[in-house]
């Protein structure tokens, strides 16, 4: 019998733009596994982020970070923990840490992500996203869910000019083209 090895691939295959001094990186080195409370749990959800991550429990509308993992409120009880995973594993490794703290469900082949940055990604953001980014309401670490053009998304920034936006993996195409079309509006 053949042996056969799969091996993954990025959705937009690993795209890396520069536009006008601004970059577009599709980062295909996350994982993403989301992370629900049990009901009653979320005492010990905290304690076992901490022991496993030295990860606080991010408050709604914000994202923790400690190390190379980022925690981000999704919903009421739900957050998303994003970190470098090369090995489709990532959702069996982030349960074996909670050691039964948390409901997880592997989001990584849901999901792009694109990381955004340079002097124009606010005014490019600015035409897609009807979130008021300004660094007052939307601080380094601040998240959360909108749409873009016609998609839902997932904004966090990162630092004052970096940006992590989440789409749709079925619409990555339409999500990149929507994001460089914006960039190019705002630098022509």
């Amino acid at each position: 019998m053949a042996e056969i090895t799969l091996e993954a691939m990025p959705v937009l295959g690993g795209v890396d733009l520069d536009i006008g001094g601004n970059r577009v990186l599709e980062r295909s080195d996350l994982a993403l596994v989301s992370v629900a409370t049990p009901q009653g749990g979320e005492a010990e959800l905290v304690r076992a982020l901490d022991a496993g991550w030295s990860l606080a429990m991010p408050e709604p509308t914000l994202s923790r970070v400690a190390g190379e993992t980022r925690a981000i409120r999704t919903a009421p009880d739900q957050m998303m923990l994003v970190f470098p995973h090369s090995t489709p594993d990532a959702e069996r490794v982030v349960r074996a840490k909670l050691e039964g703290a948390g409901y997880t469900t592997e989001q990584t082949d849901v999901w792009v992500v694109l990381e955004v940055s340079g002097p124009d990604t606010l005014a490019a953001l600015e035409r897609l996203c009807p979130l008021d980014l300004d660094p007052e309401r939307f601080p380094v670490g601040a998240a959360g869910r909108t749409v873009m053009e016609h998609m839902g998304a997932m904004i966090v920034r990162l630092e004052p000019d970096r940006f992590w936006l989440l789409s749709a993996r079925s619409s990555a195409g339409s999500f990149l083209h929507a994001v460089e079309t914006s960039y190019r509006y705002v630098i022509d």
